[in-house]
């Protein structure tokens, strides 16, 4: 039996809506960057664990600035631990999110594909009969063709 988790459609106007909303989001952060591995990995990592490290090195910037140097601007600090605090609960919600709509589009594809396969035992059965769904079945067909794996070369020599 065929559990069905999704069933639903998206009206243009809805999927316009969503578009509109996320070009909305964009629009409202021009800021955003998008790092490459490599420069991610090239810096300072940040996480639960240094929020609170995070949190007392401001407070005592705050409260000693003349132990800094002339260069450090206590101001860029605050704004940077600002973001972190305005940023924070956007990717709790946007991730909520994403994981919803894989989970979803995940639950449609897995649904979609089982339909797919009973089409094509249906189909199978159906043309012992007839013999008219032979090309169809061909096609279809395609997808469960075994493939031999491929043999590292011999690089012994002998």
């Amino acid at each position: 039996m065929t559990v069905n988790r999704v069933n639903a459609t998206i009206a243009p106007a809805q999927l316009q809506a969503v578009r509109d909303s996320l070009n909305s989001i964009n629009q409202n952060l021009p800021f955003l960057i998008d790092l490459k591995p490599e420069e991610r990995q090239a810096m300072a990592k940040y996480g639960e664990k240094n929020r609170t490290f995070v949190a007392k090195a401001l407070a005592v910037a705050e409260q000693n600035p003349d132990i800094l140097p002339r260069s450090f601007s206590i101001e860029e600090m605050q704004a940077h631990v600002a973001l972190i605090d305005d940023l924070y609960p956007l990717i709790l919600s946007v991730t909520n999110l994403l994981g919803k709509l894989e989970d979803t589009h995940f639950a449609a594809g897995s649904e979609a594909y089982t339909a797919a396969r009973l089409v094509y035992q249906y189909a199978k059965t159906a043309n012992v009969a007839t013999g008219v769904l032979e090309d169809a079945l061909n096609d279809l067909g395609h997808r469960f063709v075994k493939h031999p794996k491929s043999t590292p070369p011999d690089t012994s020599s002998g």
